[in-house]
Formats: C-alpha cells, structure tokens, sequence
C-alpha cells in the first residue's frame, strides 16, 4: 500500500500519487464495521469503475486542533495500526492529511480544489456525517454540489447494532467500562494494542507466574483496569493469556500511579525482551483489588488463568 503524507499548504509531489481514485475520506479512528461499510463501499465502486482505491484519513486528531485540547488524545487504532488494517483490505493508497489550524480553515471549495480534484479522486464515497471545511460547514450535499460533474459521490448511511449507530465514541465508552464483548461485536475483530516486552519488576516470576510487561505504542486506548483473558502474537505466534492492566495494589504504595500491562502466557517459556507483540483482548474477567497476602493473590491468579482457559475453549 502506498502511503501519502498531505499538508497545506504545502502540497506532495504528484509523481507519488499515481490515480484515479475511488475515495473513502474519514479519520476512521477504530477502522469499525460503519467505517469498513463506507470503504467497502468505494471498494466495489473502484471495482466496477476500473479505479484504484484510496483512503483520506487524517493526522492528529482534529479535535486537538479544533478544541485546543492540551492533554493528549488515545487512539482505539493509532496510525501505525490504522494503516496496516486498511492495507488488509486491500487499500491501494491511503492519504494522510496533517491536520493543522490551517487546514482546518479551509473552505469547503478550496478543500475539495485541493484534497479532491488535484488528487485525481472520480468518485468520493464517506459516510452521512462527514464534514470538512472551516466550522464543518462542507457536508455531503455540498460536496455533490462542489463536483460540478467532475467526480461522483455517494453517501453510506449509518450503520447500526439493535441499539444505536456504530460509533467510535461508543467503543471508547466500552474501553472505559472492560466490555472487550461489546468492543469486538462493534469493531468485527477482537481490540488489539501492539506494543513492546520490555524489563518489569519481574516479581510474577517469583510467585509462581512470570509475566511479559508490555509497553504499548504512544497513544493506545488503554481498556479499564482488571484481569482479561487475551492472547498475545509474539513471533508469529497466538499465544492464550490472562493480563492485568492496573497499578498493582498488593505490592504497590497507593500514591504510585504507574499503569501497567502484565501477560502471563500459558505454555510459553521463551525470553522475549525487546520483541514487538500484538495483544488481543476478549474478557473481562474481574476488577484489580488488592490481596492480604501472597497465598491468596497466587491462589486468585490461578483462579483467573483457569477462567480463561476454559473462555479460550468454548
């Protein structure tokens, strides 16, 4: 897949980009079924049409510009992420538009002038609600009226569970609750966080169960804190494991808030330090607490592995 970083007002070099297009424009955060409904969709109009498929997504998140938001912003797929699922289904280019205070003035005219004509784009394709130009005053109307015969467009209606649209902000609310079911049945795929084994405290070992202490990429949704049954791809290999995300408060002094994200792997006895793993989460097995002792902390562990080999084998 190619990939092609925009910004405005300095342009790219137009012997990367290489049309025409069918584009599913979006930020595409989560890459969820709705998403997948609307590139599914300029898919089979590239198809049909003879066109290569391309997808416009965009670098940070708009609301960091636009709310003048200071803290940093979680991802449910950063980009890195992000661009390995749209080349799973097969994207041919994905644009990534830097967006910045002065992208984000844009008018709608200029917007479509720049990211749309000069991109060589023959048909557009993006759900009901996208928006672009300054104030989000360019919707899917007037992108119609924009095209002036130039490119085509279509506009997929939202995609909705028996409850409600599938959204991004409903999978970061179920993140936020350790509802890992929910968050599969609205991605279509289990939640994943890529990330790096890196050197803990190595005190799981000492009791019995070593862990892998991972590091997740900058900017990953970390779900709630509590024990989940995961698995783990490490070297090319799914591995069952039951993880803790949280701050350890058996060993821990309550005002030291380090987050971490502990695997314990079943079956898996190989030094992995420093390799890049994949983490997979299906079940929220219970809440962190803090144990009296030892004994009862191991014995509680045990009782969480078992849970989760027996979920891994329904």
């Amino acid at each position: 897949m190619n990939i092609v970083h925009l910004s405005y007002p300095h342009h790219t070099n137009d012997s990367v980009i290489s049309g025409p297009f069918s584009l599913a424009i979006g930020f595409f955060d989560g890459v969820h079924l709705g998403h997948r409904e609307v590139i599914g969709h300029a898919k089979q109009i590239a198809t049909e049409a003879g066109l290569k498929l391309a997808v416009m997504t965009f670098d940070p998140h708009p609301s960091i510009v636009l709310g003048k938001r200071n803290e940093k912003v979680f991802y449910i797929t950063p980009l890195d992420q992000k661009m390995e699922l749209l080349e799973s289904m097969g994207v041919d280019t994905t644009f990534v538009v830097r967006f910045t205070s002065d992208f984000a003035q844009l008018t709608p005219e200029k917007f479509v002038q720049t990211f749309i004509r000069q991109l060589h784009v023959k048909h557009v394709t993006a759900g009901f609600d996208f928006t672009f130009g300054a104030f989000g005053k360019g919707n899917m109307n007037v992108m119609r009226q924009l095209a002036n015969d130039d490119f085509n467009v279509s506009v997929v209606e939202k995609k909705s569970d028996e409850y409600e649209k599938i959204s991004s902000t409903r999978i970061r609310q179920a993140l936020t609750e350790g509802d890992m079911e929910k968050v599969h049945e609205l991605l279509g795929r289990p939640f994943q966080i890529p990330g790096v084994v890196v050197h803990g405290d190595k005190r799981g070992r000492t009791i019995g169960f070593p862990t892998a202490n991972i590091q997740a990429k900058e900017g990953s949704y970390i779900p709630a804190t509590g024990v989940y049954a995961v698995r783990m791809l490490i070297q090319d290999e799914w591995v069952d494991g039951v993880c803790n995300v949280g701050y350890k408060p058996t060993f821990k002094n309550p005002d030291e808030k380090t987050l971490t994200i502990e695997v314990h792997l079943f079956n898996f006895d190989k030094n992995i330090y420093g390799e890049e793993v994949s983490v997979d989460w299906y079940h929220h097995i219970r809440d962190e607490r803090k144990f009296d002792g030892i004994d009862s902390l191991k014995q509680q562990i045990e009782k969480d592995k078992q849970t989760a080999i027996a979920f891994f084998q329904e």
